[in-house]
């Protein structure tokens, strides 16, 4: 019996070494930016800005950080009676790093000017990289609906996806996180305004070099 007895203990005691150490990544206690490891699925209906927030707070907890508010920076325009919201208006004073304790930008202005982000620091919640062009697939197409400055756009024209709560149709004004395009000109290396999207399901997002991703900053 104690034969039986020993060999089953020295048999647990090998399958729990031989199994493989569960990964657990724990982010920088400085994060305060990054980009989603992954949208919501639904292309560019994130369920408004409500719902958008509420996928950066989750990714956020998930990684260990979810005692900081988080917002997605996305812009809205005019409509329904509602005003137009900027993205820049929605993330705070700064500064943020990334989930490695990388400076991002000290404060609002530096983020729209001189700011250290590229395909190196934009790394998702994870401290993942995000494939950018020459990747397969390129996903550098981040989700913005903002000009260069981090405003929306006037009424009527949609940039937004409808205030991203369409999953077809419409289009997403889109930055290039990896600050590389088809060209040169400032634009194609815009982190948060390149080009529109083709469209807002996740089909017509990844045709343009797209996955439904976006920056979550923390406001606080």
């Amino acid at each position: 019996m104690r034969n039986a007895k020993q060999l089953h203990a020295a048999a647990l005691l090998f399958l729990l070494a031989a199994a493989p150490a569960a990964t657990v990544h724990a982010a920088d206690a400085r994060m305060s930016f990054f980009v989603t490891s992954e949208g919501p699925g639904k292309g560019g209906d994130l369920g408004g800005l409500a719902g958008a927030d509420k996928h950066c707070q989750s990714l956020a907890a998930a990684a260990g950080a979810g005692k900081r508010t988080w917002h997605a920076y996305l812009s809205t325009s005019a409509a329904g009676g509602a005003p137009a919201v900027n993205a820049r208006d929605r993330i705070g004073k700064g500064p943020w790093y990334n989930a490695k304790g990388v400076l991002i930008a000290r404060n609002v202005d530096e983020l729209h000017g001189e700011n250290h982000l590229n395909k190196d620091t934009a790394l998702t919640e994870k401290g993942e990289m995000v494939n950018g062009r020459g990747d397969t697939p390129n996903q550098h197409d981040i989700l913005t609906g903002s000009d260069s400055m981090g405003m929306a756009f006037p009424a009527g024209l949609d940039a937004t996806c409808g205030n991203w709560t369409q999953g077809a149709g419409g289009s997403a004004q889109v930055g290039h996180h990896d600050r590389r395009g088809l060209d040169e000109k400032p634009p194609a290396k815009s982190w948060n305004h390149a080009h529109p999207s083709r469209g807002c399901s996740l089909d017509e997002l990844r045709t343009t070099g797209g996955n439904g991703r976006f920056y979550c900053f923390a406001v606080k």
